[in-house]
This record gives structure tokens, sequence and C-alpha cells, in this order.
């Protein structure tokens, strides 16, 4: 089967570089699904996850944001942050989603950001659902 060259890179350097049969993805615009061949493409990425069909499996990695790049031979994704789903503290993403419901549970106070805490608050979801842990 044809195969597409993966890179998955986070500020704090390389978190996946593999050969794989698929990617699919969520970008800003919706969900993408990218084979050997592809058409040259950038989009923005959504908080989401990444999975990676690889030999009749499925690896998972929880981006927070980003750009995926596409070309024929190879699909790169620049991410704010990426974990793969083994890699991710369960217990710390549990925590954050706890204090992301916690400020967004504190409307009477004018100093919250409520759009940080809903970021916040979709990201530690994210990690949890990647993890296997839907909470």
């Amino acid at each position: 089967m044809k195969t597409i060259k993966v890179s998955v890179v986070t500020p704090d350097g390389p978190v996946y570089d593999a050969d794989v049969e698929m990617v699919s993805t969520k970008a800003q615009s919706g969900e993408l699904g990218i084979l050997p061949g592809h058409i040259p493409l950038v989009a923005p990425l959504a908080i989401g996850s990444v999975r990676l069909k690889k030999d009749g499996k499925t690896e998972l990695i929880a981006v927070s944001g980003g750009f995926l790049e596409v070309r024929p031979e190879k699909v790169t994704i620049l991410a704010q942050t990426a974990e793969k789903a083994e890699d991710i503290d369960v217990e710390r993403a549990i925590r954050a989603k706890e204090r992301a419901e916690q400020r967004l549970h504190e409307q009477h106070q004018e100093h919250i950001d409520f759009r940080r805490a809903e970021l916040a608050l979709q990201r530690a979801v994210n990690r949890l659902g990647v993890s296997g842990r839907n909470l």
C-alpha cells in the first residue's frame, strides 16, 4: 500500500515522524482526510486529534492548533502543542479540565477571561479524548 511521510513538529521539537497510509484531522474549515498523492494544501488546524493510519492500526496525536501543510509526498503539521496518546499525562489533563470548568462557573467575577478558559477546557477535553479517558 502507498504511504505518505508525516512529520508533527512543535516549538519544543519533533513529536512524530513516520510513513503512514492516511492522515485525518480537523482543520478550522472542517475535517480533512489525506492520502498519498494529495494535492498541495495549507490549512489552519483546530484543537483536535490527528489520526494516523499505519499497518491497519490508528495512532492518535492531540494538537492544540497550528498549521497543516500537504505536499504530494509529505504532510507537515506545525502545532502549538502536540502529544501522542501514550505520552499524555491524564491526571494533569483532568486537573486542567477541572480548573477551566471552575473558571467558567465563576461568571460573577469580572477578571475571568472566558475565551481563555473555554480554550483551556477544549484542550483538556481533547487530550483526555486522545488518551482514551473521555470524562
